[in-house]
């Protein structure tokens, strides 16, 4: 009987390489869970600062509208849209 070195290297290589993934995937599949988590907290702490901010750069205009400080409204909206620039925020809204 005549064996097949080919063959059989193959199904030795499959095996292993299976349970190589088995491994890995064994460990990488918890920390995938762990890191869903921290995204989710994380995405909840920037809808909360991104609600605080929007609230706060409005109630600021409304005073500086309100009290007519137009010179430190124009500063502040030079700052605002200089930041907005910087992280190239405001080509992607006029796109």
């Amino acid at each position: 009987m005549d064996i097949n070195w080919i063959l059989l290297g193959w199904v030795i290589d499959v095996l292993l390489n299976g349970i190589v993934w088995l491994i890995i995937a064994a460990f990488l599949i918890p920390l995938i869970e762990i890191s869903d988590k921290w995204t989710r907290k994380a995405i909840k702490f920037l809808d909360e600062a991104d609600k605080w901010t929007r609230k706060f750069l409005e109630n600021s205009f409304e005073w500086m509208q309100k009290n007519n400080l137009n010179i430190l409204f124009a500063f502040l909206f030079v700052i605002i849209f200089g930041v907005l620039a910087q992280y190239e925020i405001i080509p992607k809204l006029i796109k």
